[in-house]
């Protein structure tokens, strides 16, 4: 930039000089009266120049705008043609042939130059004034050098609203014209729009009170297109209500993702090989009422989810109060030994145990029914049990309970409630302390990036959807971080639906509801307290992302991606499992560790075939690491030795004894996953994504649904029901995610590509002229997510009257 300065600054100076030189050496540098619209030809040298005068009266509130376009025959590099034009305020200049430098220090000379003067409009208190303009024509060389002059003034320089203007540019024939606000308008929309793709070009916005560039070098906002531009323009941004719209194509595509061409041999001019049709147009933005009816509609969408809540808690507690009421009515009596309020067990009882002196409500009954026992039935019982030798170690032994081949809840539910619950809590209180560390900073760097784009105007730097984008404040595209309210309203929902549950749960704990202490599956709600905040961190995340995005701040839209399906496949394991299931601290380390390799898979994973090598190691040691603990219920241990210990049960029980599995359920779950993870990472070999943060969501997504799937096929084939409620979200969870990832892969931007082929997938508004694609897909995946929350929170519902050593582990 400082270098192409320094040219113009010595080529002024050297015209300067010949003009100066000239006008002493004769009257044939004196200015000669020229007429607009004539062409003129002539030839100079070093001791011959031309200077031409184009005299004009401007008007009051009258624009005009004066084009200068000159060409000369010459390709003789060292003596170029110099041409300074000197206006009331200004001066211009430049020389034929105009070279431009390209990549790898190629050059491309033009012959063939246009400009368009800056305007100069007199205040109406100035009334009537005379312009005028001078054109001199010199050069260095020793001999004559031919050259053709035409000055004409521009009648469409200045643009109006809601009409289209067609215009031609090129490298070395930029254009720019002028627009103003009108009284009532707030907020215009440039658009452009042109037939072709290439040659790439550049579209800016420029204030009329800085000094204009001609767009040859980079000192300017610009924004790389090629088929179209799009971009909203606020009149409070210029003090003068009015701006500039400057036109430039670049002698190279490369910028735009083009190709490059091999070699240019000579002084090949390009005069009419880059040329491009272009037309503009300058439209009002959206009126206000549009940005309350989405805001209304976003709002309203998901609070009709808390109505829903509402009407299904209403109904639930109508069905309970009525089956109360009839149980009174049958009797007293049998009641306080079977309904699930009154009964109650032992002070001491452990969480998870059964109690030996209740049972379910048929079995008091006919106990009661065939009154007291025979004695002798009873002594012969203590008599036959006393003949064996009992091994007290298989009730309190967790290395004999979990290794048993047929496993029940109550097996792996023996530890103390309270202990347990605690433990899941941390769960919730971890994740908000996480959420606080990681959103700040994230917040202040999206907000550093807006800034940037405001101040500069380099619409490069954010990859948005500028056919869709509606800007608000200093927000650039509001619409993008609006339609994530969704991942909070229905996150703070499901909070308070948890909560709910919660409160139910402790006030039958404290009536030592039997059916809560030894039946249906142990409830503890930490894991689902953490789930309800990442998803409203995910909305966060997401709008933090969306304020502008690109390469390198999409791992803000995917952490807590990450956290959601590690955390639902940790309350699926948790469902059978609740003594075995992983620490807070631990699966929060885990998911610190993706989050890094997410990371370095930025930084590193683009064309570094190392990392490629080491993550796909990690990936495959960490799945069969994974697998053995979950096969043999964490009695494997996981340190320096189990690499030892695998080959040995591989070599005992599979090559010396090949035997069905002890596990089988389990085996065949762990295979298919095994199998779907080394393909991820084979694939991540083959073809290295640049998307890597994508790809690791893919592989954690890729497990949960596997996951999930298993367990209700499992879920069925032990005889088990799905009730009405999970049914359902299970049925609108699969109808939400199909029509979310349709909208989602449509792609309407990639930060993968450069920043003018990203603009040819933009498409316009699809939903109250207001939403695009991508926000349909952050309403429904907002959705989606919450239906498989609830799925995982009602599925087990109906194990509820059902005794935990009869609820199979799998």
């Amino acid at each position: 930039m400082l270098g192409a300065a320094g040219f113009s600054g010595a080529a002024l100076l050297c015209a300067l000089f010949c003009a100066a030189a000239a006008a002493a050496a004769g009257p044939e540098s004196r200015p000669s009266p020229a007429a607009f619209g004539r062409l003129y030809r002539g030839a100079v040298n070093i001791s011959a120049e031309r200077v031409y005068s184009f005299a004009y009266r401007s008007r009051p509130g009258q624009v005009d705008a004066v084009r200068v376009s000159v060409n000369s025959s010459s390709e003789n590099l060292q003596y170029p043609v110099l041409f300074v034009v000197r206006q009331q305020k200004g001066v211009l200049s430049w020389q034929v042939p105009l070279i431009f430098r390209g990549l790898y220090q190629r050059t491309y000379n033009y012959q063939e130059v246009s400009r368009t003067l800056c305007p100069s409009e007199p205040t109406p208190e100035a009334g009537h004034s005379d312009q005028i303009i001078f054109v001199d024509v010199a050069s260095m060389a020793p001999f004559d050098i031919a050259y053709e002059l035409l000055v004409t003034r521009l009648n469409n320089f200045q643009l109006e609203t809601d009409k289209a203007f067609s215009f031609t540019a090129s490298p070395s024939q930029p254009q720019y014209f002028l627009y103003r606000f009108p009284q009532d308008v707030d907020s215009v929309i440039v658009k452009v729009v042109s037939d072709v793709v290439y040659p790439c070009s550049v579209v800016s916005i420029q204030d009329i009170v800085v000094s204009l560039r001609d767009g040859t070098n980079a000192e300017f906002n610009i924004s790389w297109v090629l088929s179209f531009f799009h971009s909203p323009v606020q009149k409070k941004d210029f003090p003068g209500e009015q701006f500039f719209v400057v036109f430039v194509i670049k002698p190279e595509d490369y910028a735009c993702g083009g190709s490059v061409p091999s070699s240019i041999h000579g002084n090949r001019t390009w005069n009419l090989q880059r040329t491009k049709n272009l037309q503009v147009t300058v439209v009002p933005s959206i009126k206000k009422s549009i940005y309350v009816q989405a805001m209304f509609f976003s709002f309203l969408s998901f609070l009709s989810f808390y109505l829903g809540s509402v009407v299904v808690a209403f109904v639930h507690y109508i069905r309970l109060t009525s089956s109360y009421g009839s149980i009174s009515i049958a009797g007293s009596g049998i009641m306080t030994s079977s309904h699930p309020i009154t009964a109650s067990t032992s002070e001491g009882s452990s969480y998870g145990a059964i109690d030996e002196s209740s049972s379910n409500g048929g079995e008091q009954l006919s106990s009661l029914e065939r009154g007291p026992q025979d004695d002798s039935d009873t002594d012969s019982s203590v008599e036959e049990e006393s003949d064996f030798d009992t091994m007290p170690e298989i009730d309190s032994d967790k290395n004999v309970i979990r290794t048993k081949v047929f496993l029940y809840l109550s097996d792996l539910s023996r530890k103390d409630r309270r202990i347990v619950s605690k433990k899941y809590k941390i769960y919730f209180w971890n994740i908000i302390t996480i959420a606080v560390f990681y959103a700040l900073p994230v917040v202040q760097l999206v907000i550093t990036y807006q800034t940037v784009v405001n101040v500069t105007g380099n619409q490069d730097i954010c990859y948005y959807n500028f056919l869709c984008a509606h800007p608000l404040g200093v927000l650039s595209a509001f619409n993008n971080i609006l339609s994530n309210v969704g991942h909070v309203l229905l996150g703070f929902l499901f909070l308070l639906i948890v909560l709910r549950r919660d409160i139910l749960h402790r006030r039958a704990m404290e009536m030592k509801d039997i059916y809560i202490l030894d039946y249906g599956i142990p409830k503890h709600f930490g894991l689902f307290y953490a789930m309800g905040i990442a998803l409203m961190m995910e909305g966060v995340l997401s709008a933090c992302y969306h304020v502008c995005p690109n390469y390198s701040n999409f791992q803000f839209d995917t952490s807590f991606m990450y956290m959601i399906a590690g955390l639902c496949m940790l309350k699926l394991y948790q469902t059978r499992h609740p003594d075995i299931n992983a620490s807070a601290y631990s699966a929060y380390a885990s998911f610190a560790v993706v989050i890094c390799l997410a990371v370095l898979g930025v930084v590193f994973g683009k064309n570094d075939m190392w990392f490629w090598d080491i993550f796909s190691m990690i990936h495959v040691l960490a799945s069969l690491a994974l697998s053995t603990h979950i096969y043999y219920m964490g009695r494997f241990k996981i340190d320096l030795g189990i690499f030892r210990r695998a080959v040995m049960v591989l070599y005992t029980d599979c090559i010396q004894q090949c035997s069905r599995p002890m596990y089988m359920d389990r085996m065949v779950l762990l295979i298919v996953g095994n199998l779907v993870n080394w393909s991820f990472a084979i694939f991540g070999l083959v073809y290295r994504p640049r998307d890597f943060a994508s790809y690791i969501l893919g592989i954690f997504i890729c497990n949960l649904l596997l996951y999930l799937a298993f367990y209700i096929i499992m879920k069925l084939r032990s005889s088990e029901k799905l009730l009405p409620i999970p049914l359902f979200c299970i049925m609108a969870t699969a109808v939400m995610w199909v029509a979310a990832l349709y909208f989602f892969f449509q792609n309407l931007s990639s930060w993968e590509e450069t920043p003018a082929e990203s603009r040819e997938k933009n498409r316009p508004c699809i939903l109250l002229g207001f939403f695009d694609d991508h926000d349909v897909w952050h309403f429904l995946s907002a959705a989606a997510l919450f239906f498989s929350f609830l799925v995982l929170l009602t599925l087990d519902d109906d194990l509820d009257t059902v005794r935990r050593d009869k609820i199979p582990v799998f």
